[in-house]
């Protein structure tokens, strides 16, 4: 199994499935944060392309089952109120994609880990976006961003979130909307990174090796969603995150 995923240790193995299991279990509760879970906890021992690559498909199946639990017709619904920021997304996604190939690690852990720090930050420090009028201008803007993050590290949460959090969307339907937009970026990221070369026949067994305990996770989550405080959770979730941002930027400036 061990040479199968290419990993130096049954170890790193249970780590990597962990962290996949932690990422789905958050998912579940909050909606959102799976990508930056497991870019964060994967790239401590694998390389970040390869992290890259493994959350792909988790990404893509757990977005799919999250946006579709309040039917189809609310899911198509969703996607006709955001088809700017989606198909803004989709540009962008696709473009940022074509560069990560060209980057050195370092610089990969650097943007991923500022941008994990700086979100959990200001929302650990209570500093969220005061609740605007949707329009066509910030819905392109939040679009593009979200989509240039997540081509160039699969982590497009933060702008998402952060949007919609400032159109004061409520919360059923921004956990859907969530679902839709992350799902459709997560078939767009597939996508490109076939193209790029990112995910291929070398990094296909690794995605689909964590898929089942991302599933888990995420059914653990929807189970805990109904019965035990978001708020506290979503707290610990942002610690978490803080600490692995962090991690981040320590090993792109140290090496």
């Amino acid at each position: 199994m061990e040479q199968l995923f290419g990993f130096e240790s049954l170890s790193t193995l249970v780590f990597v499935l962990s962290v996949a299991l932690c990422a789905g279990l958050v998912k579940g509760i909050v909606g959102f944060a799976m990508p930056m879970i497991l870019i964060s906890g994967m790239t401590l021992v694998l390389p970040p392309e390869t992290a890259l690559a493994a959350l792909i498909l988790p990404t893509l199946i757990t977005n799919v089952w999250q946006s579709l639990r309040q039917g189809v017709q609310s899911a198509l619904q969703t996607i006709r109120e955001f088809r700017v920021f989606l198909l803004c997304g989709l540009v962008f996604l696709v473009a940022s994609a074509q560069f990560v190939r060209l980057l050195e690690p370092q610089i990969l852990y650097g943007f991923i880990g500022i941008l994990v720090t700086v979100f959990t930050a200001t929302q650990l420090l209570g500093l969220r976006p005061k609740s605007f009028k949707k329009s066509t201008r910030v819905e392109l803007a939040a679009g593009a961003l979200a989509g240039f993050t997540g081509g160039l590290s699969g982590v497009w949460g933060p702008p998402t979130v952060a949007y919609l959090t400032a159109i004061d969307t409520n919360k059923q339907e921004q956990i859907r909307a969530q679902g839709v937009i992350y799902g459709l970026g997560a078939i767009a990221l597939a996508g490109a990174h076939i193209q790029t070369g990112v995910l291929r026949a070398e990094t296909l067994p690794l995605t689909l090796a964590i898929l089942p305990c991302a599933l888990l996770g995420v059914w653990l989550g929807f189970k805990l969603q109904d019965r035990i405080a978001q708020q506290t959770f979503r707290t610990v979730t942002l610690v978490v995150l803080a600490i692995a941002g962090l991690n981040l930027l320590r090993r792109a400036i140290l090496g």
